[in-house]
């Protein structure tokens, strides 16, 4: 692998495995509001929110971090704009005390944002109109959670920050390229990997979201899915590998405040992606090396998938997630290229009809059936027990079945998110 491919890969790690407080839809709205305050330079009168069918499906059931247990798109960007720190992009609402809670408590009772359904926009589209004292700030955000594309105050365009990377430095302008990247050349880029280069992004994820996944085995979060698992099941290496994945997600879909190392913009890919690879790396007594080579492929698979289905859709991100996850794990159990490729297949077309209703407690079982496939993906790739060409839609190697994946994901699933959220928000009447 040459220096610029090698380089490529590292710069998608840095750009994607960014730290965010909770589920990142509604931080995404806070942030824009937290940008709206600051162009504002004084508190708003009056917020509006124009968000995507995508957005608001995301925002409607999850309990927004830092809130005292609030939820939605309104509480979202109150709490931005009242206590948020733009600077600190995913992570804005990190510094919100008792005060803030109580100020946008009474903000929302006396309605002071208004929500409306932004259309012909992209699927991660958040536009907030704030305004105060005669003077009006507009903020837009589009195609990635830290994404700003409009700052501007009374009609006069300013200066967009420049989106965060994993080492909270800025990005350059021109991103790392996603279309040169292919399953092969990841399985290449982590066998030539010199550990130290991603120590620091991939050691930080295991730390993260290994701390919140024991906050949500721990704790009475969610549903307890996490939990649940390691009560009724065998404790073997299966069960703990879906059980932490799960966990994390218990926590943070019901407003833990503790930040995640992200995947694709989503903490529960995030979480997917890592928390079962550390665990088989930790049973099968991986070294240090080995488990960050494995973390690189997982990430980076789960980014390639993901990269054909788009930002946000009805195709559930859990199982984007787990397909790096199946690779990873066939890496650790001294499986060959071809055997990853087929891992991956073989998730991809075992669980690739879930469904995304939005983000909310249930998200954790959906992670944890799809690690469960990815487990058994992986134990059917190292017995040459595959899904093969003309099965539905195996293509006639894993790239093309990616991609046919990431069409039906991403065009052919379209008219099932839109009827997902016209249920969610009442405009479809299930028992007419």
């Amino acid at each position: 692998m040459d220096a610029k491919d090698y380089e490529n890969h590292i710069a998608i790690l840095e750009e994607e495995l960014v730290c965010a407080l909770g589920c990142t839809e509604p931080i995404a709205v806070a942030y824009a509001a937290a940008l709206a305050r600051e162009t504002l330079g004084i508190e708003p009168q009056t917020i509006l929110m124009s968000c995507s069918g995508n957005i608001i499906k995301n925002v409607k059931s999850v309990t927004v971090p830092n809130s005292g247990g609030l939820r939605g798109i309104e509480a979202a960007a109150i709490l931005g704009a009242v206590g948020g720190d733009a600077s600190q992009a995913l992570e804005v609402l990190e510094d919100i005390g008792p005060d803030d809670i109580e100020h946008t408590k009474a903000l929302l009772s006396e309605q002071v944002c208004s929500v409306e359904l932004a259309e012909g926009v992209p699927n991660l589209y958040v536009a907030c109109r704030a305004e105060a004292a005669g003077h009006v700030a507009r903020v837009r955000i589009e195609d990635r959670h830290t994404h700003v594309t409009l700052v501007e105050l009374d009609g006069r365009v300013l200066p967009c920050p420049v989106e965060p990377t994993a080492g909270d430095v800025a990005s350059p302008i021109t991103r790392a390229d996603r279309d040169a990247i292919s399953v092969s050349s990841i399985w290449e880029f982590a066998h030539e990997l010199d550990p130290a280069d991603v120590e620091g992004v991939l050691g930080r994820q295991v730390d993260l979201n290994r701390a919140i996944s024991q906050e949500g085995l721990d704790h009475d979060w969610g549903a307890r899915i996490g939990a649940t698992l390691l009560a009724t099941r065998p404790a073997d290496v299966t069960v703990m590998a879906r059980a932490v994945a799960a966990a994390g997600s218990d926590a943070r879909m019901s407003g833990c405040s503790m930040p995640v190392v992200i995947n694709s913009g989503s903490g529960n890919q995030g979480l997917t992606c890592s928390m079962p690879v550390a665990v088989y790396a930790d049973e099968l007594g991986s070294g240090r090396d080995d488990l960050l080579r494995a973390l690189a492929i997982s990430n980076l698979v789960s980014v390639h998938v993901k990269h054909f289905i788009g930002s946000l859709s009805a195709f559930c991100g859990a199982v984007s997630a787990a397909s790096g996850v199946s690779a990873a794990i066939c890496f650790l159990r001294g499986g060959s290229l071809a055997q990853a490729e087929a891992a991956i297949v073989n998730t991809l077309v075992n669980v690739g009809g879930i469904v995304c209703d939005g983000a909310k407690p249930s998200c954790a079982a959906k992670i944890s059936s799809a690690v469960d496939a990815a487990i058994l993906a992986c134990d059917m790739a190292l017995s040459d027990h595959d899904f093969h060409a003309g099965d539905g839609l195996v293509g006639r190697d894993v790239e093309e079945t990616i991609r046919s994946m990431g069409y039906v994901g991403r065009v052919g699933m379209h008219p099932t998110d839109v009827e997902i959220l016209n249920i969610m928000i009442g405009k479809t009447d299930v028992e007419g």
